[in-house]
């Protein structure tokens, strides 16, 4: 099991581009494993921080037809956000992958389980533990950076999602049926840098190597989210 997060513009030429490393990835899973990708899609969410950068000094007027015009989320078609990588996009579109249907975090998978971890993902539960990357958390998956720092390790969020008193805030977002309004857990990456500095600093299960331009590490999905837990509880006790 397999959650992949990669910079292509590091990692440098490869035969096929995205889909070369795809096919290089599903060859070392086997027939029994599963390539995992987040897929999100921040601009269909009037509350995300990519919004709001993208509607910054427009009039009502102007925002209000900006967010009329914004096309529905569709699992099936809907890109995933450029800020997530050509190569989530690639696994979104290969064959035979599913996608979970939440409208801002979606996830897309390829291989065995790809149904087991895609099928649930509610609106009020983005990166949680009914979320998909809750099931990554339950199957003892990993996480391969290919020329991807820790402060975009999409794993944190669900440490965060578990400590106590998590703040809660409505999102509005363009869902499969239109505009949808839901209240969730807040969602932050801004302390991620420091804190993956110091899950790398305790991990035992994380490897290092360097393929092709990039710095990559296999990182075990279950320790370090316990880790970041420990870590942010010992935070919030400060």
């Amino acid at each position: 099991m397999l959650h992949v997060q990669a910079s292509l513009r590091r990692l440098g030429p490869v035969p096929g581009g995205a889909a070369g490393v795809i096919d290089a990835l599903l060859d070392l899973l086997g027939p029994e494993g599963t390539l995992v990708a987040y897929t999100a899609t921040p601009e269909n969410s009037a509350t995300s921080r990519i919004h709001q950068a993208a509607v910054a000094g427009r009039s009502p007027a102007e925002v209000a037809d900006y967010q009329a015009r914004m096309p529905r989320f569709d699992p099936a078609t809907t890109p995933a956000s450029p800020t997530m990588g050509a190569l989530s996009e690639a696994i979104r579109t290969h064959r035979g992958a599913l996608r979970s249907r939440h409208p801002q975090t979606s996830w897309a998978a390829v291989g065995r389980r790809a149904r087991e971890i895609t099928a649930r993902h509610p609106d009020t539960c983005h990166l949680g533990v009914d979320s998909p990357l809750g099931r990554l958390y339950d199957l003892d998956a990993r996480v391969l950076m290919i020329g991807v720092p820790m402060d975009r390790f999409t794993a944190f969020h669900l440490a965060d999602l578990r400590l106590p008193d998590v703040a809660v805030r409505e999102y509005r977002c363009v869902g499969e049926d239109g505009w949808t309004a839901f209240e969730a857990p807040d969602l932050d990456d801004l302390h991620f840098g420091a804190l993956g500095a110091r899950v790398l600093r305790l991990a035992r299960g994380v490897t290092t190597a360097r393929i092709g331009g990039a710095d990559c590490r296999l990182v075990p999905v279950r320790e370090a989210v316990d880790l970041a837990e420990r870590i942010r509880r010992e935070e919030c006790r400060v």
